[in-house]
This record gives structure tokens, C-alpha cells and sequence, in this order.
């Protein structure tokens, strides 16, 4: 029998974003379609970065028809350099058809390479429900709200991000 020993350096460096966002600045990109649950979602995201220190002239809703349109305006938002982080939220319910499947696929997939593409944080806050009381249970009151969770995802990267742009870490 092979045992392996790890040993975990005494002084490691870790680089952590925290709930602090005072002096960043947010857009928060919300589909239209499903507002019954988009606009909740869309409060708790402003709720999370009000709670964090970001003040109200440094969030920027942008309305798009639907969870589709969602990743071009979060590249375009990213782009702009107007902003340190982007949240995404929408909400996409199963139906009968494939169509499900097709958009969900696509806005996850489009979120992600918009992220990569600029370098700029880009939050997750799209939910793909089975039914309708799935979708207002995730977009209810409280740090619970995926909103809120996305937009506290994106408050820890934007901090993560900043440190590694200012080269934190160990001396060499």
C-alpha cells in the first residue's frame, strides 16, 4: 500500500473577494420576459450591492426582451469599461417543447464566453425552473433570492479580480 504525505506550507497566500463593493461599479442585465420573476430577482440584486456599499449612481439596469439577449448585453456592458462586474438574471420555465433545452443551453453558454472574452466578472443569476412555482420560490425575499446570490457572487469576483490586477500575492 502507497501512502502519499501532503505538506501544506505555514504561510500560504490566498487571494479572497469579500461582501465589501463600495466604489465599484454594476450593471445588471434582466430579461423582461417572466417579469413576475425577473423583477424580484432584479431587487434582490440591487438589495445584495445596496447591502455591500454600492451606491445607486454606480448600478445600471439594462432591460433586454428576453433570457436570449442576455449574454450580448453582458459582453457589451463588460466591453464598455463602464462597469467592474455584470449580473445576469432571467428566468426560463420548462414548457412541452425542446425549446426549453435550446434557450437555457445557449444564454449559460453565452454568459460564460462573454465572461472570458473581457476578463470582467459576469454573474450567473439566469434560473431554469421545471414549473412557475419553482421560478418564485428561487426569486422570493431574502439573501436566499437568486439575484441576491448572483449579485453576491459577482461583489466576491470583482474583489478577487482587482487583486490579481494589482499583481497581490507573494514577492518574488
Amino acid at each position: 500500500m502507497l501512502f502519499v504525505t501532503f505538506v501544506v506550507p505555514m504561510t500560504m497566500h490566498t487571494i479572497e473577494g469579500t461582501q465589501s463593493a463600495k466604489g465599484f461599479r454594476f450593471a445588471i442585465v434582466v430579461s423582461k420576459y417572466n417579469d413576475f420573476v425577473t423583477d424580484r430577482l432584479q431587487t434582490g440584486a440591487v438589495a445584495a450591492l445596496t447591502a455591500a456599499g454600492v451606491n445607486a449612481q454606480n448600478i445600471t439596469v439594462v432591460r433586454v426582451p428576453g433570457a436570449f439577449e442576455i449574454p450580448i448585453a453582458a459582453q457589451h456592458a463588460a466591453r464598455s469599461g463602464k462597469y467592474d462586474a455584470v449580473v445576469c438574471l432571467g428566468c426560463v420555465i420548462r414548457g412541452d417543447t425542446p425549446h426549453f433545452e435550446y434557450i437555457a443551453s445557449a444564454v449559460s453558454h453565452g454568459i460564460a464566453n462573454a465572461s472570458a472574452a473581457t476578463g470582467i466578472p459576469i454573474a450567473f443569476g439566469v434560473l431554469t425552473t421545471n414549473s412557475v412555482e419553482e421560478a418564485v420560490e428561487r426569486a422570493g425575499e431574502g439573501t436566499s433570492n437568486k439575484g441576491w446570490e448572483a449579485a453576491a457572487a459577482a461583489i466576491e469576483m470583482v474583489g478577487v479580480v482587482a487583486q490579481l490586477a494589482r499583481g497581490d500575492g507573494p514577492a518574488r
